[in-house]
């Protein structure tokens, strides 16, 4: 059996695809790529037995219809360095030994049976259907993916929860601490539905969507989901719980308003964060007379910094504590020239949103706030 195939579209899928392999696999197959020939069609299938993703490409040519594993490492490792050019697999079926020409040189590897590999495939009846496109799915996963939880104890808190309703999707991600609530306008069903993606698919998909550009289409259950785009197709398991009630714990009554440019107020807090203790992070925010102190200290190191900011606000004198790497982190996630720090007092979570949201979106981020020592 042969097929030839481009060395560098081969390569550029299964880098693709090869982000679902786990590097402690307890079942030896999963370490490999699963090849399916049907016709002109390459189809390769990566699994973790979580998460299975397949994508597909077009042969220069093939003489046979044929299925077999090749170990992932193996063969990514083997064609990395080629450079652009016709790849020749010739497939050997008695003993599954697999030699692959180029043009000054060949490689040979020994595959193993298909049988092995297990059925990844997923019934899609009854399944509930969503389209919407791959840009705004990007957008949602890269706004919340760095506010989800690594914890054993609550894992409906360890993924992105899709809220869709009638009048908005609203993409959701919260570790307890820091909180995303992005609403797009634009996408809404008439039938109310919701699933949490676990966070290894949304990574996954986070590297797949800036090269899509066409829409994605979602179907899920209660236990799994299945998101098709133009070039792969991702089936994964979803958590199962109840996502905690999110909108109860955004404050409402927020008097205090500070308007700050974003990049300004992102750049004092990194030089800052380097003087202030390592272990908290503790940075200060004082405001005062259109005027945002930032400052941090290590008492154990006799370090300090401290930066002012000019910004907008007219209220009282306040000051309020934050944890400097996540407010950093929820500065870098949204976009725009300036943001809005919306506060009531230092106990209570602080609100950030852009000053001026996105057509059709509704962006918000909470941070709660951490105890000041004076």
């Amino acid at each position: 059996m042969r097929f030839i195939v481009s060395s560098s579209a081969l390569l550029n899928r299964l880098q693709t695809v090869g982000r679902v392999i786990s590097s402690k696999n307890t079942i030896h197959i999963l370490d490999c790529f699963l090849f399916e020939i049907q016709g002109n069609m390459l189809n390769i299938t990566a699994s973790d037995s979580e998460t299975t993703m397949i994508t597909s490409m077009e042969l220069v040519e093939s003489d046979a219809d044929t299925r077999f594993c090749i170990n992932a490492k193996t063969i990514q490792d083997s064609i990395k360095e080629i450079a652009e050019q016709p790849l020749t697999f010739d497939i050997n079926p008695d003993n599954m030994e697999i030699t692959a020409s180029y043009q000054n040189g060949r490689f040979n590897i020994v595959g193993q049976s298909a049988d092995e590999y297990p059925d990844m495939n997923l019934a899609q009846d009854g399944m509930d259907a969503f389209v919407m496109p791959a840009e705004t799915m990007l957008n949602g996963i890269n706004r919340c993916l760095f506010a989800t939880a690594d914890d054993e104890l609550r894992p409906v808190m360890n993924g992105i929860y899709f809220d869709i309703q009638p009048d908005n999707l609203t993409f959701v991600a919260t570790d307890g601490h820091k909180l995303v609530r992005n609403k797009f306008y634009h996408l809404k069903d008439n039938q109310p539905a919701a699933f949490i993606l676990p966070k290894k698919p949304a990574t996954i998909l986070k590297n797949l969507l800036p090269k899509e550009t066409g829409d994605v289409t979602l179907k899920f259950n209660a236990r799994n989901a299945y998101i098709s785009t133009e070039s792969a197709r991702l089936i994964c398991r979803l958590v199962e719980g109840r996502y905690p009630n999110y909108n109860s714990v955004i404050p409402s009554n927020n008097p205090y308003r500070v308007t700050v440019d974003r990049l300004t107020l992102l750049s004092a807090l990194k030089r800052v964060l380097i003087f202030s203790n390592q272990s908290s992070a503790l940075i200060k925010l004082h405001m005062e007379d259109n005027q945002l102190v930032v400052s941090g200290q290590d008492i154990d190191y006799s370090t300090s910094a401290e930066e002012h900011v000019p910004c907008e606000y007219a209220d009282n004198p306040m000051n309020i504590g934050f944890k400097g790497t996540f407010l950093i982190d929820i500065l870098n996630n949204i976009t725009g020239e300036n943001v809005v720090i919306e506060l009531a007092d230092p106990s209570r979570a602080g609100v950030i949103v852009p000053a001026e949201q996105e057509e059709n979106e509704d962006l918000l981020m909470l941070l709660m706030p951490m105890m000041l020592n004076d």
